[in-house]
């Protein structure tokens, strides 16, 4: 039981360090990680995105960004949670077995970055979220941006 706490625990932190940490792999841990991506449909991968919002926007600076009642938040890691669950227990058992065994329990955090980058890329490639993105180049100077990719020339 306490091993399993300390799985849910490194689930559960994963998505909040990843993005500042980076895991280094091995081949068992890629081969987790792959069979984390196989095992998840396009919907578990939305669930995930948004449960990470959902977490996302506790922190102070986004949280009057965002209308996440209670309710929608405890719905949301529970989905979250019993995908986790299905992942390492289920679908990908001996992938994690293996990859824990030899490689160390960082594995599943590395499986579960790997699975965060790939539903975040699916949400960052929707053409409403592109042409959000786009908004951005408006408030840029093109010619300073132009100066600073233009080699200068030698003093």
């Amino acid at each position: 039981m306490k091993r399993l706490r300390m799985v849910a625990a490194v689930c559960l932190a994963v998505f909040t360090c990843s993005a500042s940490e980076r895991v280094d792999a091995g081949p068992y841990a890629d081969d987790m990680a792959k069979c984390l991506v196989k095992s998840t449909s396009p919907e578990d991968r939305t669930l995930l995105v948004r449960w990470i919002f959902s977490a996302m926007s506790l922190h102070p600076d986004l949280a009057s960004m965002s209308s996440i009642s209670p309710q929608q938040r405890d719905t949301l890691s529970k989905g979250a949670a019993a995908l986790f669950q299905r992942l390492l227990l289920e679908s990908c058992r001996s992938e994690t077995q293996v990859a824990v065994q030899n490689e160390g329990p960082q594995t599943i955090q590395y499986g579960f970055q790997i699975l965060g980058q790939v539903a975040t890329r699916g949400l960052m490639t929707d053409p409403h979220v592109l042409e959000g993105m786009k908004s951005l180049a408006q408030g840029l100077d093109e010619e300073k941006l132009k100066a600073l990719l233009t080699p200068s020339s030698p003093k």
